[in-house]
């Protein structure tokens, strides 16, 4: 079982927050944003922010500059630039490169149509003679017997159960981009970042990455995952389901209510504006399990 680091770890903290430029933040996002700030602010520890922009198909314009307008409003200013994840492409090819020689890949021609369960590959493409010329995705072959369980920051111990992990899964999609798993298990590792706070419907992705960075020889860092925001219907909010843009006329307010769904001590009637929000909120920051 891997060890969880802690604030008294000699390593200094680094943590960051890490949007997909898809459209503004919602009252989901905060939460994530406001989560990850508190505990690297709590810990002394530097807060990055990151652009995760290794989808254009998806991107909307404007995004970037609502993301940091609606962060800058709610007083969750970052530490140094701005960083872009599409400028790593040359860090995902050599670890692709790496996982090729370690004969951990193979090229799959499966469509959503064709996948198996967990959407791991359906047509036994790893048996199959699948050119390089042939439109076909990078899949990764996953062990559970050898992927470790892990402590996390706020649920608790996580164990690996091997009916849950897929038997593989996309690392370099159909149409050339760099999937999600990769670029986020390389950019989050060590040294880049000590502790990754985010939302709680990132656990299943936290196996994957962890066993990508594993292969890799890379640290990972410590996790924590907190609730998602839902809907009426139960739902997450998302931008994809046409989540509410923040009204970044009320700061405080979305700031008081992103920490009571965080289980987070009130302040006091007496704190008024974001900073002191922010400085009551920092101080009494907890992290339960």
């Amino acid at each position: 079982m891997s060890t969880v680091a802690t604030a008294n770890d000699p390593t200094p903290y680094r943590g960051r927050f890490a949007p997909s430029p898809t459209g503004p933040l919602h009252a989901g996002s905060l939460v994530a944003a406001l989560a990850s700030f508190l505990d690297a602010r709590h810990c002394s520890g530097a807060w990055q922010l990151r652009v995760d922009d290794i989808d254009p198909p998806r991107a909307v314009a404007g995004s970037v500059e609502a993301i940091t307008g609606a962060l800058s409003a709610h007083g969750l200013f970052w530490d140094g630039p701005l960083v872009f994840q599409s400028a790593s492409d040359t860090r995902y090819e050599r670890a692709l490169q790496r996982l090729t020689n370690m004969g951990c890949l193979f090229r799959c021609r499966c469509t959503r149509a064709t996948l198996s369960d967990r959407g791991s590959c359906g047509q036994n493409c790893e048996d199959r003679e699948i050119s390089s010329g042939e439109p076909h995705s990078l899949r990764v072959k996953t062990h559970p017997e050898q992927m470790h369980g892990f402590e996390d920051r706020f649920l608790g111990i996580q164990s690996v159960f091997a009916d849950t992990i897929p038997k593989d899964f996309i690392v370099k999609r159909r149409d050339g981009l760099y999937a999600y798993q990769l670029a986020a298990a390389i950019d989050d590792a060590q040294p880049h970042f000590t502790h990754i706070v985010r939302g709680a419907d990132l656990l299943d992705s936290t196996y994957r990455q962890r066993w990508l960075q594993q292969l890799l020889k890379l640290e990972a860092p410590a996790y924590g995952h907190v609730p998602v925001v839902l809907d009426e219907a139960g739902n997450k909010l998302s931008k994809q389901a046409g989540a509410a843009a923040l009204d970044t006329r009320q700061p405080e307010d979305n700031l008081r209510a992103g920490l009571r769904h965080l289980g987070q001590t009130a302040p006091p009637s007496s704190a008024r504006s974001v900073a002191e929000i922010l400085t009551h909120a920092v101080e009494y920051w907890t992290v339960g399990k």
